[in-house]
This record gives C-alpha cells, sequence and structure tokens, in this order.
C-alpha cells in the first residue's frame, strides 16, 4: 500500500507539513498501483485548521481520504509533469504577471537558473492551481508580501545600524539581514534586539567585509581593468574617427560577444564617416565598465543615454557626488561631460551630460580582450538572474540576483533603498559600472563588501529607475530603448539599435499581466497562453 502522513502543530505560527508521494515508482502488490516515495511540502497556517495531533494513515481507505484532503494544488510542484522549461526574459514577465493577477495570495517569485524554471509563492491552494497551469512551480509559503514588508519597515526605524543590509529573499520566503565586520558590540545588540523581534520573518547572517561604496583613487586600473578606448576603435569626445566602417565597428566581435544581436553596419558606417573635418557627429569611444575621471577619483561608466535628443551617460550616484565634471583620462586632457543629476544617498545614479552634443556613444559594454556587448533595451532585475558587471578596475565578472529592493547603510548617514543585491564581485573603482544580462541593461554598480579575490556581496542601482528619473533612454541619439517599455517582450523587439553598435532584439514565449486570469475564490480561469 502507499502510505501517507499528516502532521498538525498546535503553535498557529508554524507551518503545516505534509509529505506526498513524488519521484521514482514502485509497484505495489495490494492493488498493482504506483507508490512514490514521500516529499515534504509546507502549508500556510491561514488555510488549515490550528489543532494539534499526529495521524498516521494506512490501508485503502486512509490513501482515498488523503486524497480528498490533499488536494495536489496544496504541494510544491518541481516534479509536475507539466512543469515548463522558461528562458529568463519570458519567466520574469510570467512571474511578473501572475504576482500582479494573484495579488494578496502571491509572496514574490524567483527564476531557477539550474532547472529553467519559474517558482512563484503562494499562499493558497486556488492561487497554487493558477500557477501551475502556466507551467510555474507553485511554492505554498507561510510568510505574505505584506507581512515581509512590514519587516523590512520595522528593520528601517528600529535597526538602522551602519554596516548591515536587507532584502526580501524569495526563495527563503523571509528578509535576509547581513552585517558587515563593523557591526559589533553595541551595534550587534541593537541589530540582533531588532531581529529576533521579527522571528521567523527574518534571518540575519555576518559578511567579512565592509559596506561601502566602490568608489576609488586616481591611481591606474588594474592590469584587467578596462581603459576608455573601446575595441571599435572609435576616438574620444571631440576627437573624431578615422572615416573607415570597418575601423569604427567590428560587427563579428559584437555577434561574438552577444550571439543574438546583430551589429548594425550602416550605424557603424555612419560613425566612421565622423572626423574632424567632417560633418557628421563626433564619436565617443568611452562605453560601459570603462574609466572615468573626476578630480581625484575614478568611477566607471554605467550606460550612454539619450535625453531628448542628447547624449549623456549614467554612473554611480556617490560618483557624482565626488565630482562635476568627469574625463576619459587621468589628466583630466579629455574632458566627457558635466553632471547634471545626481541622487546619492537617496538611490545612487548620476547622469552626466556630454559637454559635446554631437557625440554620438557607443550603447555597448566593455567586455575586455577586444570584446563589446551591445546594448539594446533595459529590464528590471529578478531573483535568479544570470548577470555579469563590467568595471574599471576589476573587468568583468559575472554571478546571481539574490535580491531586491535592497536597504544598505554606508555608515555616515549614506542610507540607500531600493538596491539590486548580487553575489558579483566588485572593487573601489568599479563604482558606476554597468550590471548587464546578455543584451539587455539591469543596473549601475554602488557598493557592497569583499574583493574579486575572497567574493562577497556587490549593490546596485536599478536602470530602470535611473532611467525613468532622468528622463532617458537606452542608446544614443533616441535609437535607445525606453526606459516606459522595461517588463514587455515588446521593450525587446521594438528597442532600438544603438548608434555604432546596435543589435536587433526578439522575445519570444511572452506574456502580458492582463493576459494572465484575475482569481476570485475557488472559481480562477486560466485563459491565455504563452
Amino acid at each position: 500500500m502507499c502510505p501517507t502522513v499528516l502532521t498538525w502543530y498546535a503553535d498557529y505560527r508554524k507551518t503545516v507539513r505534509i509529505e506526498r508521494p513524488t519521484g521514482p515508482a514502485r509497484t505495489t502488490g495490494w492493488t498493482g498501483r504506483a507508490c512514490l516515495p514521500l516529499e515534504v511540502s509546507e502549508l500556510s497556517h491561514r488555510h488549515v485548521n490550528k489543532r494539534t495531533g499526529v495521524i498516521a494513515v494506512a490501508g485503502a481507505a486512509a490513501i482515498a481520504g488523503a486524497a480528498i484532503l490533499l488536494p495536489s494544488a496544496f504541494a510544491s510542484s518541481e516534479n509536475n509533469p507539466t512543469t515548463r522549461a522558461f528562458a529568463p526574459e519570458p519567466a520574469a514577465e510570467l512571474g511578473s504577471a501572475l504576482a500582479t493577477a494573484l495579488g494578496d495570495s502571491a509572496a514574490g517569485w524567483y527564476y531557477n537558473a539550474d532547472a529553467k524554471q519559474l517558482v512563484v509563492n503562494v499562499l493558497d491552494a486556488n492561487a497554487a492551481k493558477t500557477v501551475t497551469a502556466k507551467g510555474a512551480v507553485a511554492k505554498v509559503v507561510q510568510n505574505s508580501t505584506a507581512e515581509l514588508t512590514s519587516a523590512t519597515q520595522t528593520l528601517k526605524t528600529t535597526a538602522s545600524v551602519p554596516g548591515t543590509a536587507w532584502s526580501v529573499d524569495p526563495k527563503t520566503n523571509q528578509v535576509s539581514v547581513l552585517a558587515d565586520s563593523t557591526v559589533t558590540g553595541t551595534k550587534w545588540a541593537t541589530l540582533t534586539k531588532a531581529t529576533n523581534s521579527l522571528g521567523g520573518l527574518v534571518t540575519v547572517k555576518r559578511t567579512a567585509g565592509e559596506f561601502k561604496p566602490f568608489d576609488g583613487g586616481n591611481g591606474k586600473n588594474k592590469n584587467n581593468g578596462n581603459s576608455n578606448t573601446n575595441s571599435n576603435g572609435a576616438a574620444a569626445t571631440g576627437a573624431g574617427a578615422a572615416a573607415d566602417p570597418s575601423a569604427t565597428a567590428d560587427p563579428a566581435a559584437t555577434a561574438t560577444a552577444a550571439p543574438s544581436a546583430t551589429a548594425d553596419p550602416s550605424a557603424a558606417a555612419a560613425a566612421g564617416a565622423a572626423g574632424a573635418g567632417g560633418n557628421a557627429a563626433a564619436v565617443s569611444g568611452v562605453q560601459g565598465g570603462d574609466a572615468i575621471f573626476g578630480g581625484n577619483v575614478r568611477c566607471s561608466l554605467g550606460f550612454n543615454v539619450d535625453v531628448n535628443g542628447a547624449p549623456a551617460f549614467l554612473t554611480a550616484g556617490h560618483c557624482g557626488n565626488d565630482a562635476a565634471t568627469w574625463s576619459a583620462d587621468q589628466a583630466g586632457a579629455t574632458q566627457l561631460g558635466t553632471v547634471s543629476v545626481t541622487t546619492f544617498p537617496v538611490s545612487d545614479f548620476a547622469l552626466v551630460t556630454y559637454d559635446d552634443a554631437a557625440t554620438v556613444p557607443p550603447s555597448s559594454v566593455d567586455l575586455g580582450n577586444g570584446q563589446t556587448q551591445a546594448i539594446t533595451q533595459a529590464v528590471d532585475a529578478s531573483v535568479g538572474l544570470a548577470v555579469q558587471r563590467s568595471g574599471s578596475t576589476t573587468g568583468l565578472h559575472g554571478g546571481t540576483v539574490t535580491g531586491l529592493n535592497a536597504t544598505v547603510n554606508y555608515g555616515n548617514g549614506d542610507i540607500v533603498n531600493g538596491l539590486i543585491q548580487t553575489d558579483v564581485c566588485a572593487e573601489a573603482g568599479d563604482s558606476g559600472g554597468p550590471l548587464f544580462a546578455s543584451d539587455a541593461a539591469v543596473g549601475l554598480t554602488s557598493g557592497g563588501s569583499g574583493d574579486c579575490t575572497v567574493g562577497g556581496e556587490t549593490f546596485f542601482q536599478p536602470v530602470t529607475t535611473a532611467l525613468a528619473t532622468a528622463g532617458a533612454t537606452i542608446g544614443a541619439g533616441g535609437a535607445g530603448a525606453s526606459a516606459t517599455a522595461t517588463d514587455t517582450a515588446s521593450a525587446a523587439a521594438n528597442a532600438g539599435a544603438a548608434a555604432g553598435a546596435g543589435a536587433a532584439a526578439t522575445a519570444t514565449d511572452s506574456v502580458s499581466p492582463s493576459d494572465v486570469p484575475t482569481q476570485s475564490g475557488s472559481n480562477s480561469t486560466n485563459s491565455f497562453t504563452n
């Protein structure tokens, strides 16, 4: 026979555990039907009776009863035969759409890159059915979004300690609190008093480094850092480039860095025509990840953008606070532009407008070794998303998004909210550099702990927020993707080719939030496909 065990807990704050069949089947002699090994899944306390007892059930009658009491929608669906494999972009679209449609019945979502699965946290059976019907994994959890958000607000008011950071982790359904090496003595006591009051809503971990912004001194870059001359051979601002398309853009190199991107030879030719004596626009060779210098500070350029037809670039806000003008060289002989917007520490981005209005900067990221990645769109981060970062100190490094809407207390009153948390490393001088996923801009390097020798945590300003606040678009000369279309597949399809480094983007297997059924009691319907 197939055994089933049910366990109730007296404490209503704890989850109910239900062991259910899963895994490879084995045949029983009693019915000839397959029995599966048992797996433990979790249920919300909101949807079960709060009583104590342990019931061991065996035999045909118990199995039949369990089938009635335990609908499959309540269980995690990693092994559900209808679970689909998703690429990151359609997973993000569906995750956002389901979260919007399910409202309070959803409690976050994340992308399982190894299994290529979208995992959506839910609080009840109806929500689980909606999620699994779309091929995603429904994970029944205890803590609601409202409870987790309330916990972060409590931390802001009672645990505002320098050297701390926190974000909601949908994988654990808890608020993840980090404390760096400076949090000791009374600071540690203040933090633990606040977190202890929140019980199972939070987890606390120590990190060996010290949280700080990653702006750097004016010294030379490390050997693996990025210079301010890109692989396409474009000249610095105002100098012009040789009138030779092959010298200005290298379609093969761009395609190598981004297999899904198609280089635009006509854009390259137009950029190549720019010369000191010509009528075409001057071309800046400074691109994402390259060094920029302001006074005694070195940072990294994030993304070249367009603001109402004027060329500009994004970098970190604390870099914008460090200097009013920024140059492509340490001596300051090649001035690039002037800071027009800086937001630190409310958020952490700065907008620098190119001094030469005729500049046509490349919408690309320096990958090192003569390679570049075209950037054609901007997207919101999602937990589990594989990302890369480029910076003038450490060059190119990759990792994963681990948290969203993070708060970091760098000390000296510098508390930044709404950041992206990652396990990507970075060091001083990498501030402002681009965080990206393939051809999509994701964030700007803010700060963190550790380094690229021992690892650590790095936080990033979401680029979509920066673009919306600054009224900017990704790309030069109005050819960039709009910040207002970051959550839909059409953003990728409609993103213009970046000047000198353009690429066509195509999104597939997409769904818009309006396609997700609105849930009403147990009569929710599923009317869309993806």
